[in-house]
């Protein structure tokens, strides 16, 4: 780079400090290496020579434009494809080739435009030789001004507009060089041509650059012993930009905003990733939170459902209570003392009448209440696994294919990969029966330690005989001997009879109290495990939505900021 004035000194190093900023930002967000690459190679050009890339179509006549800015037949041309690598022309002492890494030759020439500006050579975009439009893709990124060719007989065609796209948005100055003039037939043709080549080019850079007809093959000939051709090959205004109108002041603009406009490039693409991101983010947010309600709504109908079979198996003993008063009601009869005395018929006919099947009503309830929240259990977990299912189904049709997104992509596949597998595996290894038998087993454990019974083979109902046939057996007892007491004063049977009612209510009411309160405990504990499952398996995805918000929204905020600043150098620059 030329000597710089003090103030251009200060212009390179805030820029050196600018892009070594956005490069750290980007590591940090994750860039491609091809990205973080391209900003490495712009960094590094500020040291070196003045970079003019030639690019466009095969057979455009590309190399046939260096051979007459150069004055001789350096390259080779033709009607194929010719240049196959990144051909780098740089002045030397004579005329040598060198072969460079990454499919690149160094070609030095004793010509006195090169000692300023080195002239870059590249294959032809479109050419059957598709690796050829990837090298002149990735090079374009190091270039200060690109030369952009078109043939006059078939100008700006639709691949040259596909292909012009990446270098305006690299932000790169474009001249355009309409060559093989000579196959016009008057200044007429070449007027329309030249006013649908700026018209198009406007619609695609979105500004008016500078266009220059030649017919390059003249102007070789006319620099080989050919003058009388120079004139007509219209060659000496493009030679006079890149030899006078280029100058250093030119040059030094172009140098120093060519890396500002690969950054503002990489900073538009990184911005429109995050938010392409944050979009995702935002949909994961509403599906945690759809899984969120779902079981919210799933635990406030299991709450109330279970309240109604509570109070089915409840309906069960008060009817048994009511049993027991009409029973007592029959047996407390004056006309009866003497059966009062038949204590084993008493509790026959309590066990008969009162008690019946109320112990395997109650276990029927108990096993449906069993069976009615494992099956909710398994109805939900199924629900969320076809939720989580459709959401996968989206996330593989949806993946964003940029080179931006492809680490968050795999990141938050798998993820979401991982918790469909974890929620699939527990429906798939749901076993209703086995399931519920543990359930019960712990239902009835429960039970009988609030009995202070050993369990052993005694089924629930069994359980609930033994409390209610133990308390019967007191009452009656307590009640025969209130008999004796009825033979000789008849009075006190209504009172005997008001006394068994309250001591059989008081025990069916702590029985239904310890029932009920053990099968809540039961309940609560079950919900709560289902809920703590599912939380286990969704926290892994949960704490990824929320990490990769808080680093996204840190990476807007920070690339925001880079770019204003390389918008307010950029803008200096011009200003030079």
């Amino acid at each position: 780079m030329d000597l710089l004035t003090p103030t251009q000194e200060t212009m390179l190093a805030d820029e050196r400090h600018l892009l070594a900023e956005l490069r750290a930002a980007l590591q940090h967000f994750g860039a491609s290496r091809e990205d973080l690459a391209k900003l490495e190679e712009s960094i590094r050009q500020l040291d070196d020579f003045f970079l003019l890339v030639i690019v466009g179509e095969y057979n455009t006549g590309k190399s046939t434009i260096i051979n007459a800015l150069l004055g001789q037949k350096v390259l080779a041309d033709g009607y194929v494809p010719t240049t196959r690598q990144i051909n780098i022309l740089r002045h030397g002492d004579s005329l040598s080739q060198q072969q460079l890494p990454d499919n690149t030759l160094l070609i030095t020439a004793p010509v006195d435009v090169l000692r300023e500006v080195s002239v870059v050579d590249t294959p032809g975009a479109n050419a059957i030789f598709r690796e050829h439009e990837q090298l002149t893709s990735d090079f374009v990124p190091r270039s200060d001004l690109v030369l952009f060719c078109i043939s006059a007989d078939r100008a700006f065609s639709e691949s040259e507009r596909a292909f012009l796209e990446p270098i305006r948005d690299w932000g790169k100055k474009v001249v355009v060089v309409l060559n093989k003039i000579d196959y016009l037939e008057n200044e007429q043709e070449l007027a329309q041509i030249i006013a649908f080549v700026r018209d198009s080019t406007q619609r695609t850079l979105g500004i008016q650059p500078q266009i220059f007809p030649v017919s390059a093959q003249k102007a070789l000939r006319a620099k080989q012993g050919q003058p009388q051709l120079w004139q007509a090959s219209q060659f000496e205004a493009l030679e006079n930009f890149i030899t006078h109108n280029l100058d250093a002041h030119s040059r030094l603009q172009l140098k120093l905003g060519n890396p500002l406009g690969v950054g503002q490039h990489l900073v538009q693409r990184y911005l429109k990733a995050t938010s392409d991101q944050q979009l995702v983010l935002t949909e994961d947010l509403t599906m945690l939170n759809n899984v969120e309600r779902q079981q919210s709504v799933y635990s406030g109908d299991l709450q109330r459902d279970f309240e109604l079979r509570l109070k089915a198996i409840d309906n069960v003993l008060l009817q048994m209570e009511q049993r027991g008063h009409q029973y007592f009601e029959e047996l407390f009869q004056l006309r009866r003392v003497f059966d009062l005395f038949k204590k084993e018929e008493i509790q026959q006919g309590f066990e008969r009448q009162v008690v019946a099947d109320t112990p395997k009503q109650i276990e029927s309830k108990v096993s449906d209440l069993i069976d009615w929240l494992i099956e909710s259990d398994l109805r939900q977990w199924q629900g969320i696994n076809d939720y989580l299912a459709e959401q996968r189904r989206k996330h593989r049709q949806n993946l964003i294919g940029d080179e931006p997104n492809a680490t968050f992509n795999f990141q938050r596949g798998q993820l979401l990969d991982g918790l469909g597998r974890d929620v699939q595996r527990v429906v798939e290894e749901y076993n209703i029966t086995q399931e519920s038998a543990q359930m019960a087993e712990s239902t009835q454990n429960a039970v009988a330690t609030m009995a202070a019974l050993q369990v052993g083979a005694v089924s629930l109902g069994a359980l609930l005989a033994v409390i209610v046939g133990s308390s019967v057996a007191m009452d009656a007892t307590f009640i025969l001997s209130g008999s004796l007491l009825a033979a000789v004063g008849l009075f006190i049977i209504p009172a005997r009879r008001r006394q068994a009612d309250q001591e059989l209510r008081e025990r069916i009411n702590t029985m239904r109290e310890n029932l009920v309160s053990t099968l809540r405990r039961q309940f609560t504990r079950e919900a709560e495990r289902i809920n703590n499952r599912l939380q286990v398996a969704v926290s892994p995805y949960a704490r990824f939505v929320r990490s990769e918000q808080t680093r996204l929204q840190t990476a807007e905020k920070t690339l925001q900021e880079l770019n204003q600043k390389l918008a307010d150098l950029q803008s200096k620059i011009t200003k030079l």
